[in-house]
């Protein structure tokens, strides 16, 4: 059981706390690419519970800073984006992308002491279509995460932003609890429609899987399996790695290669950052699952539905159906078993469950089971790392050694292999198509 103070240890992310010390340790993934044009409007964002700004120079380099001018405090959200560097529009200081001033044009040249004054400004990298931030105390910061998806030229991977209105860890968390598809997303399906080669035919035939649940140098992870036949298992591999980051087993262990973050935008928000190698199979690549007459299956839909992006602090990337319309529930659809959930499409179950626990779960209101094992070995490995951080300086998986993320991967494969589940994983690890290691061709 986790304790209140665990909670709040957990799920606090702000300057000083500890969770939030631990987060700042790695680069985050803070805005778009293409959200950003040179000499173009500033942007405001929400990182670990800072207000920042986001813009890109003439010379295209990008700035993440804190909103506030150092003068007296005005907005550089409201700044003018010029010749190499964003300037208040109070009394017209000036600010390149590593926060130097660079012009006090309202000071008399004899007076000026722009060289003693200086924006809180983030160091910015791009990769994938995305500007990262690191936000941490080094001096120099440490190397992205060796994750396989970003071996991946920018014009392979397909990325997607959505915000989630609820505190990253139990968006983690219903991202490596694998026991709830057979129910929230295939509780209306009866095995004996569904083809025997179809992914989700071991699923929802035992809905009740076993687990396997280990430390790992990235993190955690899990392997949940199942009988397929009298000499096959059925494996569905997944991962937590530091500090906020997944991968699902929602595609062919074979090529999934992918990586998603849960970045805490404050305490109660989150936005999901999901980074996919084109080339991969998973159920993004696959047609929709169909029964075994050619229906579609209900509540597989694709895609996902935007309000238009705001200028507020977390205005970006919201779904349109969302805890103001319940998620778009249609109870018909419901009741008759059409969708089990009453609800369209994977995702958007899923955000609706953890958007539905309000803000911040209760921790002490739960009762975990044995299918929990993955979330509390995820919560305790979070919680030791942080308050080894704290207590002994001792900095977290991942942040020196960038390379342990690159022996994480997920999915789903089918075995007649009886070996340890460890030696299992690193003998299909080994005999998978690895991005850096493929051919590549231009993206599809």
């Amino acid at each position: 059981m986790t304790s209140a103070a665990e909670g709040r240890e957990l799920t606090q992310v702000g300057p000083g706390t500890v969770m939030g010390e631990l987060m700042r340790q790695y680069w985050i993934p803070a805005v778009q690419s293409s959200e950003l044009e040179r000499d173009g409007a500033p942007i405001r964002l929400m990182l670990l519970g800072e207000k920042l700004i986001a813009f890109r120079d003439s010379a295209g380099r990008v700035g993440v800073m804190d909103h506030r001018c150092p003068h007296r405090c005005a907005s550089l959200f409201l700044g003018r984006n010029e010749q190499g560097g964003i300037r208040c529009i109070y009394h017209g200081w000036k600010y390149d992308v590593a926060g130097n001033c660079v012009d006090m044009a309202s000071v008399p040249p004899h007076q000026d002491f722009k060289h003693k004054v200086k924006a809180k400004a983030y160091p910015a990298v791009e990769r994938a279509g995305i500007v990262w931030a690191y936000m941490g105390p080094a001096a120099k910061a440490p190397p992205l995460p060796a994750f396989e998806i970003l071996d991946v030229p920018d014009d392979e991977i397909s990325v997607t932003f959505i915000q989630r209105e609820c505190n990253y860890l139990q968006a983690i968390e219903g991202e490596i609890d694998t026991s709830h598809f057979g129910f929230l997303h295939a509780g209306h399906v009866d095995p004996d429609d569904v083809p025997e080669d179809d992914p989700v035919y071991h699923t929802i035939t035992n809905r009740a899987p076993e687990y396997h649940i280990s430390d790992a140098p990235w993190g955690t992870q899990y392997a949940g399996y199942r009988a397929a036949g009298a000499d096959s298992t059925y494996w569905r591999f997944a991962n937590f790695l530091f500090p906020f980051w997944s991968q699902a087993p929602n595609g062919e262990f074979g090529s999934h290669v992918h990586a998603r973050a849960w970045v805490p935008l404050d305490d109660g928000h989150t936005m999901y950052c999901f980074l996919r190698w084109k080339r991969g199979v998973s159920a993004l690549t696959q047609p929709q699952p169909a029964f075994k007459d050619g229906r579609p299956i209900g509540g597989t839909g694709r895609g996902n539905k935007f309000l238009p992006n705001t200028t507020d602090w977390l205005g970006r990337f919201r779904l349109a159906a969302n805890p103001s319309n319940d998620w778009g529930m249609d109870r018909a659809a419901q009741q008759s078993g059409a969708i089990y959930s009453g609800i369209d499409g994977i995702h958007l179950q899923d955000q609706a469950i953890t958007e539905s626990m309000g803000p911040i779960t209760d921790h002490a209101f739960e009762h975990l089971a044995p299918s929990d094992q993955m979330i509390t070995r995820t919560r305790r490995r979070l919680l030791m790392a942080a308050r080894a951080l704290r207590d002994k300086g001792t900095l977290p998986p991942g942040v020196e050694d960038a390379e342990v993320f690159r022996g994480a991967r997920s999915g789903y494969f089918v075995s007649d292999d009886k070996s340890p589940w460890q030696e299992i994983y690193a003998r299909q690890l080994g005999a998978a198509l690895h991005p850096s290691t493929t051919p590549l061709r231009a993206a599809e």
